[in-house]
């Protein structure tokens, strides 16, 4: 069993920066390939970026490449969404999810385990 809680979200103005992070209880976090997803309202989850256990893999949305970058810390049991250059259209609810194994997969069905979410909004 994995419990995730987020935290770093909030109000930015377009252009600016936020770094979410995602931290994991459990012996086993190292073992966990991790993704990031944003639900905004009226839309589906998506995948925004995904991890895997070594941290040698790295995924991104076409629409955040370029702009946001995953990391983890194996140590600390803690993923990063380091955000930058944000847009308006990047408001929504982030969430971070963990799934057993070191494929990272873009369908929100392949995560075994969620976060409540933060919120982030960028608007001036």
């Amino acid at each position: 069993q994995v419990q995730l809680v987020e935290s770093g979200g909030g109000l930015v103005q377009p252009g600016g920066s936020l770094r979410l992070s995602c931290a994991a209880s459990g012996r086993t976090f190292f073992s966990y390939t991790m993704g990031w997803f944003r639900q905004a309202p009226g839309k589906e989850r998506e995948f925004v970026a995904g991890i895997s256990w070594s941290g040698r893999s790295l995924y991104y949305a076409d629409s955040v490449k370029g702009r946001f970058t995953i990391s983890r810390d194996n140590a600390k049991n803690t993923v990063y969404l380091q955000m930058n250059s944000l847009k308006p259209e990047d408001t929504a609810v982030y969430y971070c999810a963990a799934r057993s194994g070191q494929t990272v997969y873009t369908s929100q069905f392949n995560y075994d385990y969620w976060g409540q979410g933060t919120q982030v909004t960028v608007s001036s």
